[in-house]
C-alpha cells in the first residue's frame, strides 16, 4: 500500500452547534476532560507552533501543565528554540490531537511568561531528576555526545547536592492567553465538522467552518 493510500473514515461522532457551548474554555475543558477519561495515551500532549523573527515556523510536541480561565501553560527553557521565538514573537498556536476520539482542537493567542512563583511552585513539583534535568541542559544547544549531557548532570548533582531546591533562572513557565479556538470532530467522507471560536470583545463569536 502506498502512503497516498493510507486512510481512515470517521464515524465515532459528531459537533454540532447545539452541543457546542457558549464559553470555549468551557468547551475544551469538557473534551480535555473526556480525552482524560478515556485513558488515552497521553492526552495532555500538544503540538507548540512559534515563528521567529524571520517569520520561520517550527513546531513541537510539550505537556499541558495548567488550564484556567487565563489560558494554557507550559514549561520549558528560556533560552531553548521555542524560548528564542517567544521572545522575538509572542504569538503561538497550540494543537490537541486526540487520535481514538477523532478530534482536534486548535488554539491561537499570545503567550507571557507566568509570574516567578508559578515556575517556582511548578518546579519544586518536579522529580528530582527532572529538576537537575532543567540545571544540567543547554536546551537547544549543539552537544558534542551524551556524555557531555551525562558529565553536566552529574556537576549539577555536585553543585546542587542531589537535590535542587532552586529553579534555574533560565527556566520556567509560559502562558498562552487564547483569542481562537477551532473544536475539530473527524465525520464521515471527510465532511469534518469544524466549529471556530473567536474573541470579539469580552464575548466569543462561534462559526461553523467548511471541512
Amino acid at each position: 500500500m502506498s502512503i497516498a493510500d493510507l486512510r481512515k473514515d470517521y464515524t465515532q461522532a459528531t459537533l454540532d452547534e447545539a452541543d457546542a457551548l457558549a464559553n470555549p474554555f468551557e468547551f475544551f475543558k469538557l473534551w480535555f476532560d473526556q480525552a482524560l477519561n478515556a485513558d488515552l495515551p497521553e492526552p495532555n500532549a500538544m503540538t507548540l507552533a512559534t515563528v521567529n523573527e524571520q517569520g520561520r515556523p517550527s513546531a513541537r510536541i510539550v505537556l499541558i501543565k495548567g488550564l484556567d480561565d487565563k489560558g494554557i501553560t507550559f514549561f520549558t527553557n528560556y533560552e531553548s528554540r521555542k524560548g528564542q521565538e517567544l521572545a522575538q514573537n509572542p504569538h503561538a498556536a497550540l494543537l490537541f490531537h486526540w487520535t481514538e476520539l477523532e478530534r482536534q482542537v486548535r488554539i491561537e493567542g499570545r503567550v507571557e511568561k507566568c509570574t516567578a512563583e508559578e515556575s517556582d511552585s511548578y518546579y519544586l513539583s518536579r522529580p528530582a531528576g527532572s529538576r537537575l534535568g532543567a540545571w544540567a541542559s543547554p536546551q537547544s544547544q549543539v552537544i558534542e555526545s551524551r556524555s557531555v549531557l551525562e558529565n553536566r548532570v552529574k556537576q549539577a548533582q555536585v553543585e546542587q547536592q542531589g537535590d535542587p531546591q532552586t529553579r534555574p533562572p533560565f527556566w520556567g513557565g509560559y502562558r498562552l492567553v487564547p483569542d481562537f479556538f477551532e473544536f475539530w470532530q473527524g465525520r464521515s467522507s471527510r465532511l469534518h465538522d469544524r466549529l471556530a471560536y473567536s474573541k470579539q470583545g469580552d464575548h466569543w463569536n462561534m462559526v461553523r467552518l467548511a471541512p
